[in-house]
């Protein structure tokens, strides 16, 4: 065919469709996108015919090109970039940062029931707010609720969608333009800028801080009650704590004081746990059923962090505290959604038993994992990748990993780690990023100028990441 060298020469749109060649891409991705594309890169072709010494990235070689080489080109351009805009933008990534519950990367895995369950309820329709039984109006709630009180000894309970949203809704339900009686050092600030008198504010609540930083005395919530008192609030430190000269009370002694002034007391468990963490090798954190046991006349918990679920907030204690707050015109703004209600009910049912729930929930899987078993994950990892990067040093390392998402803050768990040390052309960010653009992505850690793999999340994925390794890097 003769060579084209002028833009004019250029076949049109029209006819470069009408050659066959974009069949396979309008079926996969629509006529009209792809014109459009098509219509954008010959744009790019007769700008480097015109201007060769400024050329674009089409490579034309203006002295031999021709009108099926432009085509061609054009299919491959436009190919190219549709099926990357076209891939999922939020996508499974391998956590290899050390951080199990990684707020960045989605927080909790979900267990193999809760996926099923989430997977059978989007179907078709379902009954999320119609009661079977009497063919009437249900409510979304009652999938979850029973199993709630069942695992925390509570009259009742709802649900929203993240437990930000449960301390606003319990706050604005309870205490509207009334004071509630905190210790100044629960005022936390988590992430995202999350802090906890700001909360109090967009609540429609007066907050009312009591003691020091570091000492707060019984004596100095019970001064702080008055008749605009609404509620005593206790707040979990979830990303810090304070040691040395420290004095705070224990949440027996202020359910007792708040219900000698016949108020409630307010729990935030912030990650919340249902299982006593202990009897799983992990650091002791209180339950959900001790919390209300101790007093608490209300709690409000996470579902996507120690309990292992999906992204929703739990609340749960006394029975006309729990309808205040569904009468919250509020509440059907935060209500979860028929696919979250699946997994979450679904994660509640493998509560019932507990000796099987390292088996069973991802997250307590991993965080209860021994070395030794992170130490031989390592190592085949390790294999892999000095195989295709042998320029490099490739080591298995001890280290630490964090729980994360404010859930144990202070708390490190022994692991191991694959650590790639990288050079003058091969720095720590660079081989990050490389890393992250496999067709899988492996997320890492950057520290002391080296890329780190900590293992101990990497459990069922192993031959799978080094597939992608051998694939991406060879």
């Amino acid at each position: 065919m003769e060579s084209l060298t002028h833009p004019n020469q250029l076949p049109s749109v029209d006819k470069i469709l009408q050659s066959g060649v974009f069949t396979d891409l309008s079926e996969c991705y629509g006529r009209e996108v792809v014109v459009n594309e098509v219509r954008n890169h010959l744009n790019r072709v007769r700008h480097d015919l015109v201007n060769k010494d400024t050329a674009t990235s089409t490579q034309i070689e203006t002295h031999e090109v021709s009108e099926t080489a432009v085509i061609n080109l054009l299919h491959t351009a436009v190919a190219s970039l549709l099926q990357s805009s076209f891939s999922p933008s939020l996508k499974r990534v391998i956590n290899l940062t050390g951080t199990i519950l990684h707020t960045n990367l989605g927080r909790a895995p979900y267990p193999a029931s809760a996926i099923e369950a989430m997977i059978e309820v989007s179907r078709g329709a379902s009954n999320l707010e119609f009661d079977l039984a009497s063919g009437k109006r249900g409510r979304r709630d009652d999938h979850v609720e029973a199993w709630i009180c069942k695992h925390t000894g509570a009259e009742a309970a709802t649900t929203v969608n993240n437990n930000a949203a449960a301390v606003l809704l319990t706050l604005n339900s309870i205490a509207p333009k009334r004071k509630v009686v905190v210790s100044r050092g629960e005022l936390i600030e988590i992430g995202g800028s999350f802090r906890v008198p700001a909360i109090m504010e967009k609540a429609g609540c007066k907050l009312r801080e009591v003691g020091t930083t570091n000492r707060t005395h019984l004596h100095d919530y019970e001064a702080a009650i008055d008749k605009k008192t609404a509620a005593l609030m206790k707040v979990h430190t979830s990303n810090y704590e304070i040691n040395g000269f420290t004095k705070s009370i224990a949440a027996t002694e202020l359910a007792d004081l708040a219900h000698k002034y016949n108020i409630p007391l307010i729990d935030d468990l912030g990650s919340g746990t249902l299982t006593d963490l202990s009897n799983l090798g992990l650091p002791y954190e209180r339950t959900a059923r001790e919390a209300l046991a101790d007093g608490a006349d209300i709690i409000t918990f996470s579902g996507d962090k120690l309990l292992g679920g999906p992204q929703c907030g739990i609340i749960a204690g006394r029975a006309d505290l729990i309808q205040l707050i569904e009468k919250n015109s509020m509440k059907r703004a935060m209500r979860l959604d028929k696919v979250t209600l699946a997994a979450l009910e679904a994660v509640l049912k493998l509560y019932a038993k507990p000796e099987k729930l390292v088996d069973t929930i991802p997250a307590l899987t991993l965080l209860s994992r021994k070395p030794d078993d992170i130490k031989k994950t390592a190592v085949k990892l390790q294999k892999a990748v000095a195989k295709q990067l042998p320029q490099l040093e490739v080591s298995v390392q001890s280290c630490q990993s964090q729980i994360g998402s404010g859930a144990l803050p202070t708390r490190t768990l022994d692991s191991y780690a694959v650590v790639i040390t990288g050079d003058s052309e091969n720095p720590a960010n660079k081989l990050a990023s490389l890393f992250r653009y496999l067709t899988t992505p492996i997320v890492g850690r950057v520290s002391q100028e080296s890329l780190w793999f900590d293992c101990r999340a990497l459990f069922h994925e192993l031959e799978e990441i080094t597939a992608v390794i051998d694939a991406g890097l060879s």
